[in-house]
């Protein structure tokens, strides 16, 4: 670039002429500041290769400066003043917000890693295709630009033929440019669409494995809205990622391109001025720019929480018809709606004045200092003196001073400049979407923060606390390792024949412990009976033994998820047919492999006595919302029906008959049993002891009992219990009155 604007401009004759013509147009100055003018008019003339290769290299070191403050600013860590917080340290040392940092350069390499599978993949290839195209458009409007200066020149001096020809071209070019352009916004669009699937993709392949989906919600406080995550903010960060890089690329290619044929034409001391403008102006919108990327991180959470406010009253919406807590339920999402409402209203508010200011910096006073630039060599021509132009071989100086020249120099330069300005401008806005790039990053990040954390079985949930500290109390739990019991991890032990726990505490995740060390062994054959008031951790058990929760302590012996199947009082109901729902999770093709068949099925519902639905519904190929077609005791049927399909050798019936009659009852119990069912119930009907041989009696204040159980016998020490209770009640009422007789008797 400076040997293409260096050459000796000035030498001794010249120095002369312009000190003439100088003398000529500033007259009337004052003989002092003439003198000034001349000397740094010789300084310059002496000294312009100088000049022009020390703004080169200031240039190059304003570069190596701000890579070099880019490198540290990706190798900096955050500070936070919540970075020691001692229960979620990963999430507390980040809770300032989203930031251009290293932990954000690190997230977004983590993020493109997945996005970007392999060095050669189809969405490389599409990068490099989107690259290729962007190359080409940026040099199309290189050449658009010189063709519009020369098609206004042909106008001006009134050259008919060339002017057309001009036309003709313009219009050949329109061809590939807007072909081009299509291509490009295609070309977008279908990297955000690859990165939002193979995001998507690696996501539901944690989320989905195992019992995670169960434990992100019910163990962890650190993720309150999965579904939004994966199906909200997973999108906007892949269309932000595949828009930055076209808003990064091409602008940057543009000013690059733009600003080396401003510098053959204006002179590098131009379009230095120019870039030191422009630098100041950035600077200053840097500092009052508004901190985006906390603002939409901040966003999403809101989101996040009104999303799942509606989710959870669909979720529950005939409990809360039935209480009539419509009010209630509206207050809750009504809080949440305004909070967003409130931060939306910020967020617009700050985008409005400074959009005002961005746009005003952008779009007219840099424009204003570009049209300055590119006027300055048309004047310069207006100087007294013509030899100037003759003795000029290079520089900021046209060359010939014929109209049509001029205006075709100032036309290009004005496109060039103006296209730099606007590359320019999308390199600022581009700024704007990193750091809101950012926010998503780090929503979507954190989401496979805590996948891997559960999937490895380490939880952060908030500590209830008095709740806790009560029970640890009531259990006589003195030492302090031993409070954190959450913490702590037992032993999984596999088996094929029983189902043993061994001093294995019953605690749930916010750290309450119902029971301080749980022991007993279920054998098949042996059903258990399992009682006790609400709270107590008959729930709890059933979700460490079914692997919903972890093993706390102890050791837990137990056959495989296969083996053990979960009967709850609500039973689940997918959508899909009517046979979904007896062979659930099991697919058709799953099931005529094991050679069962419509008719295998239709004898099941015949044992819960609801072989009429199949009829009443229209066919086992029926689809609908069964949750709302089918009344409580049919969906209580159709769960044992599915029991029945599957035939595991473990059952834990979760008072899974409420709904039903104490016959239909009697003959699905009988059932199970004569199919080698081994049960574990929790029930308090007393018709249903008759079918269990042992009984697990929790006591409420973390105590239990483990023992056989003779329901009849059983039944006779409850009937006296309360045969004795009645009779004790009738005593005090005999002794309340005898006392109030004392003392009507003392009175007269």
């Amino acid at each position: 670039m400076v040997a293409a604007l260096n050459g000796d401009l000035f030498v001794g004759a010249f120095t002369k002429r312009v000190q003439n013509a100088l003398f000529k147009q500033v007259h009337g100055f004052k003989q002092r500041q003439l003198v000034a003018l001349t000397r740094l008019v010789f300084f310059y003339a002496k000294y312009q290769k100088h000049i022009k290769r020390s703004i080169v290299l200031l240039i190059c070191a304003a570069l190596i400066e701000r890579l070099h403050k880019m490198g540290r600013l990706m190798t900096s860590p955050r500070v936070s003043a919540n970075a020691g917080a001692a229960n979620e340290p990963d999430k507390q040392a980040r809770r300032g917000g989203a930031q251009l940092d290293k932990q954000f350069f690190d997230n977004l390499r983590r993020l493109v890693a997945i996005a970007i599978p392999r060095a050669v993949c189809r969405e490389s290839a599409m990068l490099a295709a989107h690259t290729l195209l962007l190359v080409f458009r940026t040099f199309l409007s290189v050449a658009v630009a010189a063709l519009d200066g020369q098609i206004v020149s042909a106008l001006v001096r009134l050259r008919g033929h060339e002017f057309l020809w001009g036309i003709v071209r313009w219009m050949g070019m329109a061809v590939p440019a807007t072909l081009t352009n299509s291509l490009l916004t295609y070309l977008q669009a279908a990297l955000a669409i690859r990165f939002r699937q193979n995001l998507t993709e690696h996501v539901h392949k944690k989320y989905l494995h195992g019992n995670t989906y169960y434990a992100v919600g019910n163990l962890d406080d650190r993720v309150r809205n999965a579904d939004q995550l994966i199906s909200v903010d997973i999108r906007k960060f892949s269309d932000s990622l595949a828009e930055l890089y076209s808003n990064l690329a091409k602008p940057t290619l543009d000013a690059f391109v733009y600003n080396v044929q401003l510098a053959r034409s204006l002179g590098v001391e131009s379009l230095f001025g120019i870039m030191l403008v422009i630098q100041m102006s950035m600077g200053m919108l840097r500092v009052l720019a508004p901190p985006f990327g906390q603002l939409v991180a901040q966003e999403q959470r809101l989101e996040g929480e009104f999303h799942f406010a509606h989710s959870r009253l669909i979720e529950h919406a005939e409990e809360v018809a039935l209480y009539r807590g419509h009010e209630a339920e509206k207050r809750s999402i009504t809080r949440r709606y305004m909070r967003l409402v409130r931060h939306v209203s910020r967020v617009v508010r700050l985008n409005v004045f400074y959009g005002m200011l961005e746009d005003f910096v952008v779009k007219y006073f840099w424009g204003a200092a570009g049209l300055v630039a590119c006027a300055a060599p048309v004047f310069a021509q207006r100087i007294p003196g013509a030899t100037i132009a003759a003795a000029i071989e290079s520089g900021t100086v046209a060359q010939s001073s014929d109209l049509g020249t001029r205006t075709r120099d100032f036309i290009t330069n004005r496109r060039l400049l103006l296209s730099g300005s606007d590359a320019l401008g999308r390199m600022m806005y581009s700024y704007k979407e990193i750091v809101e790039l950012a926010g998503y990053t780090e929503r979507v990040t954190d989401l496979l923060t805590v996948l891997d954390d559960v999937h490895e079985g380490r939880f952060v949930k908030t500590k209830v606390g008095t709740a806790a500290a009560a029970a640890a109390a009531a259990a006589k739990i003195t030492d302090a390792h031993e409070t954190d019991i959450v913490s702590q991890r037992g032993r999984l032990i596999e088996s094929t024949d029983d189902v043993e726990f061994i001093n294995v505490p019953i605690v749930s995740p916010n750290g309450d412990v119902l029971v301080r060390s749980l022991s007993f062994r279920v054998t098949p054959g042996r059903h258990l009976l399992i009682v006790g008031p609400n709270g107590c951790g008959k729930s709890s058990m059933f979700r460490i033994l079914g692997g919903l929760w972890p093993v706390y302590g102890g050791t837990l012996r137990k056959p495989t998820m296969s083996q053990i199947f979960y009967i709850p009082q609500r039973p689940y109901l997918p959508i899909g047919t009517l046979r979904d729902q007896l062979i659930y999770p099991d697919s058709a093709a799953e099931m005529q492999a094991k050679g069962v068949t419509d008719a295998d099925l239709l004898s099941i519902l015949d044992v819960v006595q609801l072989q009429h639905i199949v009829e009443r519904e229209g066919s086992w190929d029926a689809v609908k919302l069964w949750k709302d077609a089918l009344s409580g005791g049919d969906k209580q049927r159709i769960a044992m029906a599915r029991l029945f399909y599957h035939r595991p050798r473990f059952a834990i019936m979760d008072e899974c008959t409420s709904a039903v009659s104490m016959d239909i009852e009697k003959t699905m119990y009988t059932h199970a049993t004569d199919l080698g069912i081994t049960l574990l119930t929790v029930s308090h009907r007393q018709s249903l002891w008759q079918y269990h041989n042992y009984i697990l009696q929790y006591d409420g204040q973390g105590g239990y009992v483990f023992s056989k159980l003779d329901p009849e016998r059983r039944i006779q020490l409850i009937e006296e219990k309360q045969l004795i209770e009645q009779e004790l009640a009738s005593i005090k009422d005999m002794e309340s009155r005898l006392h109030d007789l004392e003392l009507q008797a003392a009175t007269y």
